[in-house]
């Protein structure tokens, strides 16, 4: 890639990454640093650092990390350059032509969005066209206005295999496009055909009003009765929710989520305009981090069936470790939002408002999902459900919520609050104690480096490793000593090859007179690995005297790379890098 250096320097100059990333976390001073809940998991107190003095963020809980560019991408589901042209485009400014990386829409991700574009203006032409008589009826029938049809794009997929691969090769779209859009599957001689046929057609928007998926329903009785685009490069079922494009603009602090694509568009048409819902899937944690950017509040109304109700039990543990507050429509009569609507005629809008007025909160739905089924006035499984319910109540973390829950509970069932939150506090203490396990057993494992995904050799090497994330975190911080490293200390001493190639590049970019801050280095790495640098450099802060502090670093480099037995490897520990450096600092008082 090859973006002017000294346009990737104004764009520096004019971004200050903590009010990109206040567009999307609520940050506080802490220190040097601003300090945050994590976007990108779910985060109950604040573990996300942003380095404002040295362009940089990092998770504390999750190991997301990176510049203001790897944010971009992370939080909206970016490319590089996508992030690059968003970035410009806040600075006002434009990204200069690069023919040698983005050839305009014949990169394969902006040829899936025309393709899918394309794919959505067909799909909206055959339902309107003989072909598609039954799916407009059918539309109709669920009485879908052509308002509707029109804001959210519904179409028609033939009931003829190539009926849509002709049309976008016709286009000038290639086989493999159309294969890795997933809009066509490959058969067994190579040759691409219709994914969907004889479905009614739901297009996947994403944030940015862009199709990006297709979900199908079929008109037969041939299954699946839904089918959903598949992953690929613009799309992801886990990381997207049916109607967040708009609904977004009508949250004014919540969100309603529903479980299918119908259910969306007709609680739109009745003007609830803030419902979303899932692509096929059970709510995932990308979808609730998702929900938390729009909204404080989120209103659960799945379906009242039984797989509903599991549904909606399992939503509220994802939902409710993001912080979001938490409430539950129940659908009367078995019914899903869209079926209730219908059956309401014109009273049907004014009863679900009521409905969504009276709605409760999750801790109330769950302590009269516990009750169901029981017979009180039995002491057995009165001590149940006294048990269950003052265990879920010790889950609140605020201690007013707590009391006010455990109080009612004490005066409806005649029960002294004084012994209910007694097994509050013991639930509270035996969780605290198994995260705590857990925690100290996470540290360990991070310690040794034994599930190092991207540093495989790290836990053979713990000492070398050390002292070479040590090194190049000093090379970025202080990109004046960097440049005499770089002349001095030889690639080949670096024992690690995940920290090797890291070095190299930024041996080879101060070689060629170019920058290695985080912004300059993030379009040389994956998002993964910008998130590791990030995590050297919180780890190592900046030295008063680089240099000699570099010394030390390639000293033990030097040693590592000379004796490399297994025996000598698994005996070494990072101590002695830390009492150097301490030495040293002696020395200078």
């Amino acid at each position: 890639m090859s973006i002017p250096e000294d346009f990737v320097q104004e764009l520096k100059s004019r971004t200050d990454i903590a009010d990109v990333i206040s567009d999307y976390v609520t940050l506080k001073r802490s220190g040097r640093t601003l300090m945050g809940v994590c976007p990108f998991h779910n985060d109950r107190s604040p573990s996300f650092s942003v380095s404002r003095e040295n362009g940089f963020f990092y998770c504390f809980g999750c190991g997301a990390g990176g510049d203001v560019i790897t944010f971009l991408r992370k939080i909206e589901n970016l490319d590089y350059m996508e992030a690059l042209r968003k970035l410009a485009s806040r600075a006002g400014m434009t990204i200069p032509e690069n023919k040698g990386y983005d050839q305009g829409l014949m990169s394969i991700k902006s040829r899936i969005y025309e393709a899918n574009k394309e794919a959505g203006r067909f799909y909206f032409k055959q339902l309107y066209s003989p072909d598609g008589k039954n799916a407009l009826e059918y539309l109709k029938k669920r009485q879908i206005s052509e308002t509707m049809i029109r804001k959210f794009g519904l179409g028609y997929s033939p009931n003829n295999r190539f009926a849509l691969v002709n049309h976008l090769k016709s286009k000038g779209f290639s086989d493999n496009e159309l294969i890795t859009a997933n809009l066509a599957n490959q058969s067994r001689n190579g040759y691409p055909f219709d994914r969907f046929s004889d479905r009614v057609m739901f297009p996947i928007f994403d944030l940015s009003g862009r199709v990006i998926a297709f979900g199908g329903r079929i008109m037969s009785d041939i299954k699946p009765k839904y089918l959903n685009t598949s992953d690929t490069p613009v799309f992801n079922k886990s990381r997207n929710l049916f109607g967040l494009n708009t609904a977004k603009n009508h949250a004014n602090g919540t969100l309603i989520l529903v479980e299918g694509y119908m259910d969306v568009i007709s609680l739109h048409q009745a003007g609830f305009e803030n419902a979303v819902a899932t692509l096929g899937t059970a709510l995932t944690n990308e979808q609730a981090m998702m929900i938390k950017r729009y909204c404080e509040d989120v209103v659960i109304c799945y379906d009242s069936d039984e797989a509903g109700q599991k549904a909606t039990q399992r939503a509220i543990g994802i939902l409710r470790s993001t912080g979001l507050n938490i409430r539950i429509l129940t659908v009367p009569d078995g019914k899903d939002p869209d079926e209730f609507m219908k059956s309401h005629g014109d009273k049907g809008v004014s009863l679900f408002r009521r409905l969504l007025e009276k709605s409760g909160n999750d801790i109330e739905y769950r302590l009269n999902k516990m009750r169901e089924g029981l017979d009180l006035e039995n002491n057995d499984q009165r001590v149940q459900y006294l048990t269950n319910a003052a265990e879920l109540i010790s889950e609140l973390d605020n201690p007013v919520t707590q009391d006010v829950y455990l109080t009612k509970l004490s005066n409806e069932l005649d029960v002294q609050k004084s012994a209910l939150k007694s097994i509050a506090d013991k639930a509270a203490g035996k969780r605290m104690k198994k995260k705590r396990i857990e925690m100290q057993r996470q540290v360990e494992i991070d310690f040794s480096a034994v599930k190092d995904t991207l540093n495989k050799e790290k836990h053979l090497n713990l000492r070398a490793a050390n002292a070479e994330e040590a090194l190049i975190a000093l090379m970025i911080l202080n990109p004046d000593t960097a440049k005499k490293i770089a002349e001095e200390f030889p690639t080949d001493k670096f024992v690690t090859t995940f920290n090797r190639n890291i070095y190299t590049i930024l041996c080879e970019r101060i070689k060629n007179d170019k920058g290695i801050t985080m912004s300059d280095i993030s379009g040389d790495f994956s998002l993964d690995e910008i998130g590791r640098i990030a995590k050297m450099l919180i780890s190592h802060q900046r030295e008063d005297d680089p240099y000699s502090a570099a010394k030390i670093y390639t000293d033990i480099l030097y040693e590592e790379s000379e004796r490399m037995t297994p025996e000598q490897i698994a005996s070494a520990d990072n101590d002695s890098i830390m009492e150097q450096l301490r030495k040293m600092k002696m020395k200078k008082q």
